[in-house]
């Protein structure tokens, strides 16, 4: 090998030279190829941004537009009832002002399918379709039930002018649930001690793994009683002389489309379709519940999808044995 190695100096005495040349060429040749893709990943970052934007404007654009030509607005309801779901107060209420602001709107139906959820955001709700009731006398405000309407649905739904449902429907749930684990036993079985440290007597309320106490359990009844009868007193007062004197009719229990109508819990049985058709005289259904505008949803799959794709073509480069 050496006497190969040495041969060829004598043949070619700039070998070093040629190979470091090939070398350097080779590395800047690397630095072009990452400054492209950082180019390329820079100019895809600013065409989703202005995408976003876009969406954003036209998005706005089109919340601003009410529908014309006479209708009933239909708003839907649908899922878990929280602050940070599309069921949320903020989305229902704009699509309620929308509805009632807009003449062609002959009245409103509030299409339900809900398990319920916070009673603050359904609260939200409720004090708004009394306000815009009120504010709007002459429009009329029907909830639809489909497959369920419980707990927060149905206080929602119990502002309405009147209230559908189909008879298998599942309606009612009043009451209010809190619910946890505790581990105290399970932690002594492992051998876990557990150190808790506060300032406060209670601010460790309810700590599943600490040892329950009574006087916080009597905390925690209280609450759930007083929400319990701001919650019967909203059903109440929503619905007035229509429901049955009937003792379990707040225990929480659910019910059935047939035996909610015969509890006064609903009115009639019936789709938004009928109610638009055969009740409001305005067959034509407009949604005005508030969604992702297309440009939004379009950004986001693309720029999940195109994000990953990226990710993976660098990734093959930069790690490549080639």
């Amino acid at each position: 090998m050496t006497d190969q190695s040495e041969n060829s100096a004598q043949k070619d005495p700039q070998w070093e030279e040629k190979v470091l040349t090939k070398l350097l060429f080779s590395t800047l040749e690397e630095q072009k190829k990452t400054r492209r893709w950082s180019i390329v990943f820079k100019s895809f970052i600013a065409g989703y941004l202005l995408l976003v934007l876009f969406g954003m404007i036209v998005s706005s654009a089109t919340t601003d537009a009410l529908p014309s030509g006479e209708h009933t607005a239909l708003i839907e309801i649908k899922g878990v009832i929280s602050a940070d779901s599309e069921a949320s107060a903020d989305n229902i209420i704009t699509g309620l002002r929308r509805a009632f602001k807009n003449d062609d709107a002959k009245a409103v139906i509030l299409r339900i399918n809900s398990p319920g959820g916070s009673p603050v955001q359904a609260g939200y709700v409720n004090d708004e379709i009394k306000r815009l009731r009120e504010k709007y006398p002459d429009k009329k405000l029907y909830a639809v039930i489909t497959d369920l309407c419980a707990s927060g649905g149905y206080y929602i739904a119990a502002a309405a002018d009147e209230i559908y449902a189909d008879k298998a429907s599942m309606v009612g749930s009043i009451g209010v649930v809190m619910n946890g684990f505790g581990f105290v036993e399970t932690m002594k079985k492992l051998g876990v001690e557990r150190r808790l440290y506060t300032a406060g007597e209670n601010k460790g309320f309810l700590d599943p793994f600490s040892p329950q106490k009574s006087d916080e359990t009597q905390h925690v009844q209280t609450l759930l009683k007083q929400i319990h009868e701001q919650f019967i007193n909203t059903v109440k007062d929503g619905r007035g002389d229509k429901l049955k004197d009937e003792k379990k009719l707040f225990s929480g229990l659910i019910w059935t489309g047939e035996q909610a109508k015969e509890l006064g819990l609903i009115d009639k049985f019936g789709s938004s379709s009928l109610v638009a058709r055969d009740v409001v005289k305005a067959e034509k259904l407009v949604n005005y519940t508030l969604k992702p505008s297309y440009f939004e949803q379009l950004a986001e799959r693309f720029g999940v999808a195109f994000a990953g794709k990226m990710y993976e073509t660098m990734t093959n480069n930069t790690f490549s044995l080639n």
